[in-house]
């Protein structure tokens, strides 16, 4: 298996074999090209790593179709917009548009035009379904981590 080194999958990885008593070779990458290139050069058999970096990495290679991504969620992750704190107007309308857009369904036609199709210039497709955990978010207009 493979990570990237310092990052949160690390750890995890670590962590869930420590608990579950398992015995793992984990070589770490130094960056997501490099974990992802152990993986396609057979120098590890999977790479831990958030979806989207998964799915970003599989679809730009050379030979996508070699390669899926599998397995449950290890941890969820929230990602999220950062605005400046001095600013609570600013939130508001943030707050509002995200809010607008994901009542209105233009979000998750938004989501559906950049993880599910064609993505210029290349038109390379993610091929990446909105996670249960995120459509749940949808309907509760919900900005809380998951």
């Amino acid at each position: 298996m493979v990570s990237k080194a310092g990052s949160t999958n690390e750890k995890i990885i670590w962590q869930y074999a420590a608990v579950n008593n398992i015995d793992i070779e984990m070589l770490l990458g130094k960056d997501y090209d490099d974990a992802f290139n152990a993986v396609q050069a057979d120098r590890a058999v999977a790479f831990a790593m958030d979806d989207i970096l998964l799915f970003g990495l599989m679809e730009n290679s050379k030979n996508p179709g070699l390669f899926e991504v599998v397995g449950n969620t290890l941890q969820a992750e929230p990602y999220g917009c950062m605005v400046r704190k001095d600013d609570p107007d600013f939130k508001k309308l943030v707050d509002a548009t995200i809010a607008r857009l994901m009542q209105s369904g233009e979000f998750t036609k938004l989501y559906t035009k950049w993880f599910e199709s064609p993505i210029p210039p290349k038109g390379i497709v993610l091929s990446m379904p909105m996670s249960e955990q995120l459509k749940n978010n949808l309907k509760e207009l919900s900005d809380k981590p998951i």
